[in-house]
C-alpha cells in the first residue's frame, strides 16, 4: 500500500510550511500565484488526496470553461488579451478544469451569433473577456442559459459577477503621478464609449485635474481609434493640436508607443520635450525604444480570481458574487520628466 500523502511532506519539497500549502490547495489568500501553483502541480504529482469526505471526492467535477473574447483583440498575433487568456488556462488548469478559448468575429456580433461551443453545450461555464459590441453583449447577457462571468469588462445592462482592474484609480494614480512631476498641462489620449477600461481611466484622469483645479481641455483630448470597429489606426487618428501640453497619459501602452512616433515626426522628443505615460504594462513587439512609465495590471491575479468566481458559479448558479476590482501599481521608467515642484490640490 503507498505511504498516504500529507501537506507537510509536499511543504518539505518546496520548503514552504504545511499551512502554505493548505492555503495554496484551498484557493485561500497569502499565497502566492507562482508559489500556488507549484504547490497544486507537486500534489497532483504525489498522489496528494484532499481532505474532503468520500461523497465529496466522488462528486468533484472538472469544468469545462468557455472563453468568448472579439477576434479584432487577438487579430495582431501577441496581444494583451492573449496573454490573458494563457494565464486563464494556466489558472484552470491548476484548479483542475479546461479552458476552451473562442474567438467571436465581427459578424457573430453584428448578427448576435450564440458562440459555437455555448451552442454545441462544449462548455459548463463561460468567461465573457473584454468588451463587445454594446447589442452583442446585451443578447448575451439575455439569452445565455449557463453561468457567467465578465472579465476585463462590466457588461452594460445590469451589475454583474465581474472581475475588472480598478481602471478608474489606476488613471487618477497615473495622472496625479504627472502632477507630482510638476505638469500642469496633461492631455489624454484615448477614444471615450468604446470601452468600459477606457471610460474609466479616463474618469480618473478628469477627477485628478479637477482636485488640482485645473480646467479640462477638449483639444487635449485625442481619439486613437475607430469608434465603431475599436481598431487603433495611426493614420486618422492621433491628431496633435498646435498648442501642445508638457504631458500625455495614454489609455494604454499601444496608443503610447504611437503616439510617441507621432510626436516624433514633429521633432518631439520624449521625455525631453514632453512626457507620456501609458497603462497595462503591456508593451509587445511594439516599436517605441523608450521604456514606458506606465500602470501594470496584475494578470495572474485577474486570472486566478475569474476561474475562481466562475467555477463557484457553476458550483451555486444562483449566487451571485459581485464584482471584484483589483489594482494595480505603477511602474517609473524614462518616458516622462520632473519639470518643477508638485502641482498642489486646490
Amino acid at each position: 500500500m503507498s505511504k498516504t500523502v500529507r501537506l507537510s511532506d509536499i511543504g518539505d519539497r518546496l520548503g514552504v510550511s504545511a499551512v502554505t500549502v493548505s492555503k495554496a490547495l484551498s484557493g485561500q489568500k497569502g499565497v502566492s500565484e507562482e508559489m500556488r501553483e507549484r504547490i497544486v502541480a507537486l500534489a497532483d504529482e504525489m498522489g496528494y488526496i484532499r481532505n474532503t469526505n468520500r461523497a465529496e471526492r466522488h462528486t468533484r467535477k472538472t469544468y469545462t470553461i468557455g472563453v468568448a473574447v472579439p477576434e479584432r483583440y487577438l487579430k495582431e498575433g501577441e496581444s494583451f488579451y492573449s496573454e490573458l487568456y494563457r494565464q486563464v488556462a494556466r489558472k484552470a488548469q491548476a484548479a483542475g478544469s479546461y479552458a476552451v478559448l473562442e474567438l467571436i468575429t465581427e459578424n457573430a456580433e453584428k448578427r448576435h451569433i450564440m458562440p459555437q461551443l455555448i451552442k454545441d453545450m462544449r462548455a459548463d461555464c463561460l468567461i465573457i473577456l473584454g468588451t463587445f459590441e454594446r447589442g452583442y453583449s446585451d443578447y448575451l447577457e439575455n439569452n445565455l442559459k449557463l453561468p457567467a462571468i465578465f472579465m476585463d469588462s462590466t457588461g452594460h445592462v445590469a451589475i454583474h459577477d465581474a472581475v475588472v482592474t480598478n481602471n478608474m484609480l489606476g488613471g487618477y494614480q497615473m495622472t496625479n503621478y504627472l502632477f507630482n512631476l510638476g505638469h500642469r498641462d496633461i492631455g489624454f489620449v484615448g477614444t471615450r464609449l468604446i470601452t468600459d477600461s477606457i471610460d474609466d481611466r479616463y474618469f480618473g484622469y478628469c477627477k485628478a485635474l479637477l482636485e488640482h483645479g485645473i480646467e479640462l481641455r477638449k483639444d487635449w483630448i485625442l481619439n486613437d481609434r475607430d469608434w465603431k470597429t475599436n481598431v487603433t489606426e495611426y493614420g486618422p487618428y492621433f491628431r496633435l493640436p498646435e498648442e501642445l501640453p508638457t504631458a500625455f497619459f495614454c489609455n494604454c501602452d499601444v496608443t503610447a508607443a504611437l503616439l510617441i512616433d507621432k510626436l516624433e515626426e514633429r521633432g518631439l522628443r520624449v521625455p525631453e520635450d514632453i512626457s507620456v505615460v501609458g497603462f497595462d504594462n503591456y508593451l509587445l513587439q511594439m516599436s517605441t525604444n523608450i521604456p514606458l512609465t506606465t500602470y501594470a495590471l496584475n494578470i495572474e491575479q485577474m486570472a486566478w480570481e475569474a476561474v475562481h468566481m466562475v467555477i463557484k458559479k457553476a458550483e451555486h448558479p444562483h449566487e451571485d458574487r459581485g464584482m471584484l476590482y483589483l489594482s494595480g501599481h505603477l511602474i517609473e521608467r524614462q518616458s516622462a520628466k520632473r519639470i518643477g515642484d508638485p502641482v498642489p490640490l486646490i
